[in-house]
């Protein structure tokens, strides 16, 4: 398995109804991630500067680079784009994080 860490911007004022849709997420888009090989999912939020903190896990065959291709994901990408910062095909903008220690 191999860990990754990114970090997204939320818009000011849309923490409610980021954390609303993201409890709602669709079993769809659920089933498309976990199919990709993405295990153990989480997003963190910094409310000091809207920083979306995302970190997961993906199997050694994961298939997360054919994820935008997906109507589910160009879907959801779409119904997210006004609470966050996004590419021009909705897409939100992610910054990798690099890592710089684990204690296991």
């Amino acid at each position: 398995m191999e860990t990754v860490a990114f970090r997204m911007t939320l818009k000011p004022g849309m923490r409610d109804e980021y954390e609303k849709r993201h409890r709602e997420i669709w079993p769809e888009l659920a089933d498309a991630l976990r199919a990709a090989g993405i295990r153990d999912y989480r997003i963190f939020l910094d409310d000091s500067n809207g920083h979306l903190f995302g970190i997961y896990q993906r199997t050694d065959t994961h298939t997360t680079d054919a994820l935008p291709t997906l109507p589910i994901m160009r879907k959801w990408w779409n119904l997210m784009a006004e609470l966050m910062d996004t590419h021009a095909d909705n897409s939100p903008v992610t910054t990798p994080l690099v890592p710089v220690f684990h204690l296991p």
